[in-house]
């Protein structure tokens, strides 16, 4: 084992010595010995998660056939998230990062052995999902910011945007090759071994925390109350037009743009006409599209690109997404997915990285968890309204609404914030 780094001059002359390599551009943030662990652990954790993404689909609409409960056990992840995650940055901006990490990834392993437990066993009824997500969704509250904060600490403001980037394509190659095994063992093994090994796969994340090797902590605000700290975090948002516009765009593609997905298990079975193994690899070719939108993100250099890909993104998603609603050719409806997948990462990647640079590092946690609260928050209200409408008009028309709106209310941000599409 190495021996422990006794001074920060320490770890400054190490990443210095990391440098001289001059690793390629496109994985610089890979210089850092903790994020090499950080990514490997993630890669594996997060192909574990799609894995259970697809069989808790699946299971889902093999109880109850309903599109609508497909909306509700998305909704049930909001609940808490609503609620938490803004405390959840508090927290974040409080503790230790690491050590708060290890707890909600041990928690989220249990959840995981507990739903596989109940399937196993042949007891699981809709309640028990819907529970458990909103434990998920309890989690990913101070789970979001808390990972979102720790990738700055972990590789310093120059590789962050290459850092914010790499994260996307970990977590992307893990979309792609979580939903095609996910997809194949749901359809041989059934989706009890789906939760087992994704609980199995939290191991891979919670080992690489413990190896890294990182500062101590120094609470910033401990004589400032929770509640002002709170306060403080939503005022400097609102008082920056940048941030305050990029969240909103978060918002609506995370309501309108990615609500399609809870729908997918019923959309693929009725519309084209395929099974679990279908599911999973219209997933995995949405990931396919996510990476190839990371490589383009991690080598394009130049002012003002960022702000240019994001407004781009924002209104050739929405476009794909009403393409797809309507397409029952399945071959088609890959090729479509593709485009799905890029659009979604180009997007939410520029909002990452854009909210990330900006942001004071006192601040970080907060602005994170507003980051995170759209996401986990706010999503999973589209999930429910998706839900309602595909059971009352039926799904085609449904995600083509949506798409609409995206598109619509994309458009008069731009317009309203145009500054958004300058930011380098």
């Amino acid at each position: 084992m190495e021996e422990p780094f006794d001074s920060e001059s320490q770890i400054e002359s190490l990443n210095k010595t990391k440098r001289v390599g001059t690793a390629p551009n496109t994985f610089a943030a890979l210089r850092h010995r903790n994020f090499q662990l950080y990514f490997g652990g993630q890669l594996i954790s997060n192909a574990g998660t799609w894995m259970q993404v697809i069989a808790q689909g699946w299971l889902v609409y093999e109880l109850t056939h309903s599109d609508l409960a497909l909306g509700i056990v998305g909704f049930a992840a909001a609940v808490p998230a609503l609620i938490v995650s803004p405390w959840g940055g508090v927290v974040v901006d409080r503790v230790p990062k690491r050590t708060l990490l290890i707890i909600t990834q041990a928690s989220a392993m249990l959840l995981a052995f507990i739903l596989a437990v109940l399937v196993f066993t042949g007891v699981v009824q809709e309640w028990h999902i819907i529970l458990l997500a909103g434990g998920i969704g309890l989690v990913n509250a101070f789970d979001g910011p808390g990972r979102q904060s720790f990738i700055a600490e972990m590789v310093g403001r120059e590789d962050l945007p290459n850092a914010i980037a790499l994260n996307s394509l970990m977590g992307n190659g893990a979309r792609v090759i979580g939903p095609a095994l996910g997809g194949i063992l749901l359809a041989v093994v059934g989706a009890a071994w789906c939760f087992t090994i994704n609980g199995i796969s939290f191991l891979a994340v919670i080992i690489g925390l413990w190896a890294m090797q990182v500062k101590p902590h120094q609470p910033l605000y401990l004589m400032e109350s929770p509640w002002k700290q709170l306060i403080s975090g939503i005022q400097y948002v609102s008082k920056r037009f940048d941030l305050g516009g990029l969240l909103l765009l978060a918002s609506i593609f995370s309501i309108f743009g990615i609500s399609y997905a809870t729908v997918l298990p019923a959309f693929v079975e009725q519309v084209l006409h395929q099974g679990a193994a279908a599911y999973g690899w219209v997933n995995a070719v949405i990931g396919v599209g996510a990476v190839m939108g990371v490589f383009l993100i991690t080598n394009q250099h130049g002012p003002r690109w960022r702000g240019l890909w994001l407004g781009i993104a924002g209104v050739a998603f929405p476009i794909v997404l009403a393409a797809f609603a309507f397409m029952s050719l399945y071959a088609v409806s890959l090729i479509l997915a593709f485009g799905l997948g890029l659009g979604f990462m180009v997007q939410f990647t520029m909002i990452n990285t854009l909210l990330q640079t900006r942001v004071e590092d006192q601040l970080r946690g907060r602005v994170m968890a507003l980051y995170t609260l759209t996401f986990f928050g706010l999503a999973p209200l589209g999930n429910l309204a998706i839900g309602v409408l595909a059971q009352s008009i039926g799904l085609s028309v449904s995600i083509l609404i949506f798409a609409v709106l995206s598109l619509v209310f994309t458009l008069f941000v731009l317009k309203k914030i145009p500054q958004l599409k300058e930011l380098p």
